[in-house]
C-alpha cells in the first residue's frame, strides 16, 4: 500500500496480510527485539487537528520501535488560528522531511482529498476523518478478535462464522463504518443495535443486519459485541431523550453480559463513558478486551507504518 486511507479498499488477502503483520509485530514488541529498525532515517509526523490520547500516542510508540523519528503537531499550539490551511500545514510538515503523515482531522474525506489532490508526497495515514473513517481502529479490533478466538492458530485465518453486533452511536461513528466494511469483509457476520435517531441513512450499504433493540441483537447469540462511545461532541439536538434512558435501553450492562456465552467478548474503542455505554463491571471483567485493544493498536499501527513505507 502507499496510503492507508480506509478499510473499504482492502481485499480479504490484504486484510488477513495486514492481520498477520500485525501478529508479526505483536510478537517482535514481546521479545523487545529493537535490532531490526526497518524505518530508521524515516519521519513520521503527526498531524493531529483534533484531541487524541490513545492514537496519537500509540502511533508514536508504533513510529519509535521500527526506527523512526517522530513530529508531532497539535491544531492547539499550530498556526491555523493565523488562517493556515491543511495544504499548507501538510507542505510544511513534508518540507521538515516527513516521509509519512498520520492525520486525524474533524472533516470527513481529509484524508482522502490530501491524497487525491497530489498536495503531499509523502505517505499519508488517516487516523480519524470526521464520522467517515478510523482503519487502523478497525484493523486493531479485528487483530483482537481473531487473537482471541484463535490464538497462537490465528496466522492466514479470517472472522468466517463468526457473529459480531456493534451497538449504540453508529450515526456519529468512524470506528463502527470501518469495522463494518473490514468484518464483513473477514466474513463475520455483522449486525447492529442502534437507535433508529443514531443508525446512518442509507445503513443497508453496509450489508448488516440492524435490530431495534439491543436485547434482541443479544438473543442471536453473538461472539462479540462493540459497543460505541456516545459521541456528544458531534451531536448538535437532542438523539436521545436521557443518559439515564440511554443506558437503559443500550448500555451494556451486567445483566446483558449474563446473557452471553462465556467465550463471548465485549469490545469498546475508548474512551468510555461508564455507566452510559458499558457498565464498569462489564469493562473491568475477563470477557472485556478494552486494554488488550490498546495494546494491540501498537502492533497493528507498526504493521501499517512497515506497510506504507515498505519500500523505504
Amino acid at each position: 500500500m502507499k496510503h492507508f486511507l480506509s478499510t473499504c479498499d482492502l481485499s480479504a488477502r490484504d486484510a488477513v496480510a495486514l492481520l498477520d503483520s500485525t501478529m508479526d509485530m505483536s510478537r517482535r514488541r514481546a521479545a523487545g527485539d529493537s535490532d531490526n529498525l526497518p524505518l530508521r532515517g524515516v519521519t513520521v509526523a503527526n498531524a493531529f487537528f483534533e484531541d487524541s490520547t490513545r492514537t496519537r500516542l500509540s502511533f508514536e510508540l508504533a513510529a519509535r520501535a521500527l526506527g523512526a523519528e517522530v513530529i508531532t503537531f497539535t491544531a492547539a499550539s499550530s498556526s491555523l488560528s493565523k488562517g493556515e490551511s491543511l495544504k499548507d500545514t501538510l507542505k510544511t510538515l513534508e518540507a521538515m522531511d516527513a516521509g509519512a503523515l498520520i492525520l486525524r482531522h474533524p472533516d470527513s474525506g481529509a484524508a482522502e482529498s490530501a491524497v487525491r489532490n497530489e498536495w503531499v508526497s509523502a505517505r499519508i495515514v488517516n487516523a480519524g476523518d470526521g464520522t467517515h473513517e478510523h482503519p487502523t481502529q478497525a484493523l486493531l479490533d479485528a487483530y483482537t478478535i481473531r487473537s482471541r478466538f484463535f490464538g497462537s492458530d490465528a496466522a492466514g485465518k479470517t472472522l468466517d462464522g463468526l457473529r459480531v453486533v456493534i451497538v449504540g452511536d453508529v450515526l456519529h461513528s468512524r470506528v463502527a463504518r470501518s469495522n463494518m466494511w473490514l468484518l464483513t469483509t473477514l466474513g463475520a457476520e455483522v449486525s447492529i443495535a442502534s437507535p433508529v435517531s443514531l443508525q446512518p441513512k442509507g445503513v443497508s450499504q453496509f450489508d448488516v443486519k440492524v435490530f431495534g433493540t439491543l436485547d434482541d441483537a443479544l438473543d442471536t447469540d453473538p461472539n462479540v459485541v462493540m459497543t460505541l462511545r456516545v459521541q456528544r461532541e458531534r451531536m448538535t439536538s437532542g438523539f436521545f431523550p436521557t443518559e439515564s434512558e440511554y443506558a437503559t435501553f443500550w448500555g451494556m450492562s451486567a445483566a446483558r453480559l449474563s446473557k452471553l456465552s462465556d467465550s463471548s467478548i465485549v469490545m469498546h474503542p475508548g474512551p468510555m463513558n461508564r455507566g452510559l455505554e458499558i457498565a464498569s463491571s462489564v469493562a473491568d471483567s475477563s470477557q472485556s478486551t478494552v486494554t488488550e485493544q490498546v495494546a494491540n493498536g501498537i502492533a497493528a499501527r507498526m504493521a501499517v507504518l512497515n506497510n506504507i513505507m515498505g519500500g523505504h
